[in-house]
């Protein structure tokens, strides 16, 4: 299904006047008031189609249905594990990519394919299961950039009970840089996912068999982005990116679940008393050890231990170190 029959309700805004307001009064007489009058122009012609793209969608319901069709497009394609397409060129491909990385980090997946690429062969990453878009050209970017955003928002809210959580798991810095960004110091089990809270992977129909997809469907649902194919293993948040770049959304989850879970007994147990500094001075000492190399690597699942010496949260070893620092 194409987004384009929602996209075209841009084209239908009012041409304001491009002629410049008059000099105010409040102007400085010792800056260059013609660049200012510009710079307000620019601001108010924006404020106004703003406010127009406001109306339209307040009003007009031949906008509001286009734009309910487009929600329900998008949830159609969620659910059935595909992605969301996006291509264009010039200032409209510019915000179709930046349409893409929203939509990304709120765990709708999405993909931006350009036009010349997609007649050399990229045109093969569009499925049956994908949905297609291309942002309308538009004199406004601002009116563009603001409608993608609530049109993103919305299909969240349809998603998500609460997005807010799941765009500061998958925003850069995720939900250990929202946790390290509070003050006083921070313990590791400020920063772990507790365990009894990760979802276990369940097939989307009964009596058969979990796929790569509903492991995936299963990680956008869950707040924290980690999931269990069973009780006893966990899949991290990385692994599963792994999982939607390019693999078969129908191949059968324990065919693929060896070389991305790990068992809870393959968790590295660090204290969750301990601060995040004490655990990164741990591992850098266990590292100058030919053991330490053995398996503090890139991958690995620290298991925050209670003082009860029980397993109750994990961490990605990613979260805690910097990139220079991880090795395969």
């Amino acid at each position: 299904m194409s987004l384009s029959t929602h996209a075209k309700t841009l084209q239908s805004f009012v041409r304001l006047p491009p002629t410049p307001p008059d000099l105010l009064d409040g102007l400085d007489k010792d800056v260059d008031n013609e660049n200012i009058q510009v710079a307000l122009h620019v601001l108010r012609v924006e404020r106004d189609t703003l406010s127009n793209l406001h109306d339209l969608y307040l009003s007009d319901r031949a906008a509001q249905r286009s734009f309910n069709l487009a929600v329900n497009a998008i949830d159609r394609t969620w659910s059935r594990g595909g992605r969301v397409v996006v291509s264009g060129v010039g200032k409209s491909g510019k915000i179709g990519k930046k349409f893409v990385a929203t939509l990304n980090s709120l765990a709708i997946r999405s993909a931006f394919l350009h036009p010349t690429e997609a007649m050399h062969g990229d045109l093969g990453m569009v499925g049956p299961m994908e949905t297609f878009g291309v942002p309308a050209p538009t004199s406004s970017t601002t009116a563009a950039l603001a409608l993608t955003d609530a049109l993103t928002l919305a299909v969240a809210r349809r998603l998500h009970s609460d997005p807010q959580p799941v765009f500061i798991l998958h925003h850069p810095g995720g939900a250990i840089g929202a946790r390290m960004a509070q003050t006083g110091p921070q313990l590791m089990a400020d920063i772990s996912i507790k365990a009894q809270e990760i979802p276990i992977v369940t097939p989307r129909q009964a009596h058969e068999e979990s796929t790569i997809q509903d492991a995936i469907l299963t990680a956008t649902r869950s707040v924290s982005g980690w999931v269990r194919p069973s009780p006893e293993t966990v899949i991290s948040p990385r692994q599963i990116q792994r999982l939607g770049r390019g693999a078969d959304p129908s191949q059968l989850l324990r065919l693929v679940a060896p070389e991305i879970a790990v068992e809870e007994v393959d968790w590295i147990s660090i204290e969750a008393a301990n601060s995040v500094q004490e655990a990164r001075d741990w591992i850098r000492r266990m590292r100058q050890s030919s053991r330490g190399k053995a398996f503090l690597k890139r991958g690995t699942i620290l298991g925050t231990v209670d003082a009860q010496r029980c397993k109750s949260g994990v961490v990605e070893i990613e979260s805690i170190l910097s990139e220079d620092e991880l090795v395969d």
